[in-house]
């Protein structure tokens, strides 16, 4: 792998190059994508991942104090809990050894006795609104950590608070594109990692957002190339008129 923005360096330290800023919260999406915007091929995101693109989600899954996913997203990719890696020693310092995976659902359509609930060495948390049905809420608090925020849907500037409150500000978010959309329109994205696949898929997948409107100023701070494969963060504009602002 190598750096080719905004210097050139041959087999850059990863983790450096993603380390999240000191003294503040974070949240950051990472996507892969083909280079004509697909953010899936044939439903999966798998498909369009590479050998640098798995060890990068995997260095900001070891960097991040939490993951987050849609309740969509964790059905499709078959989501398990996050393993422990033994190279995270150093990432996760006085941290558990894991990050905890947090699913963003309104419906509690999840597989509560599946291994994301009953295997994860960090409690999975799960994130919902007072919509939810009431019995998969009482059964979700049993399994997991359950956190409400909004009415009719998650209030995912709510979320994202109580998130911080548990000390979790190193915020991973994995998607999907609905999840992504309504991060960014409630102007909570601070940094895009994306991996653009050298792919032409075509057909109807979404793209890496997918839903509501969001105008979000962003500069491109890095580009890593490996096998064609172009691995680029974006960290949003310190100015502009962002209809995804923060109040």
């Amino acid at each position: 792998m190598r750096r080719i923005y905004p210097d050139i360096q041959d087999n850059p330290d990863i983790a450096q190059a993603y380390a999240y800023p000191e003294g503040r919260p974070w949240l950051r999406l990472n996507m892969v994508a083909s280079a004509d915007g697909a953010a899936w091929l044939k439903g999966r995101s798998g498909p369009l991942s590479s050998t640098g693109d798995k060890r990068i989600f995997q260095t900001l899954r070891g960097l991040a104090d939490v993951v987050v996913a849609g309740a969509s997203t964790v059905r499709k990719e078959g989501y398990g809990p996050v393993p422990p890696r033994d190279w995270w020693a150093g990432l996760r310092e006085g941290r558990p050894e894991v990050p905890p995976i947090a699913v963003i659902t309104r419906s509690l359509a999840l597989d509560l006795d599946g291994e994301l609930f009953c295997d994860a060495p960090s409690r999975t948390i799960v994130i919902t609104c007072e919509a939810a049905p009431h019995e998969r809420r009482h059964e979700a608090a049993k399994r997991a950590d359950l956190i409400v925020a909004g009415e009719e849907r998650v209030d995912m500037r709510r979320a994202v608070a109580e998130l911080h409150q548990r000390g979790l500000t190193r915020v991973l978010c994995e998607g999907g594109p609905r999840i992504n959309a309504q991060l960014s329109a409630a102007g909570l994205v601070d940094e895009l990692c994306l991996s653009i696949s050298p792919l032409l898929v075509g057909g109807g997948a979404a793209r890496i957002q997918n839903g509501e409107p969001a105008q979000v100023t962003l500069d491109l701070s890095q580009v890593l190339e490996e096998d064609g494969v172009l691995f680029c963060k974006y960290t949003r504009a310190a100015h502009g008129d962002d209809e995804g602002a923060r109040p």
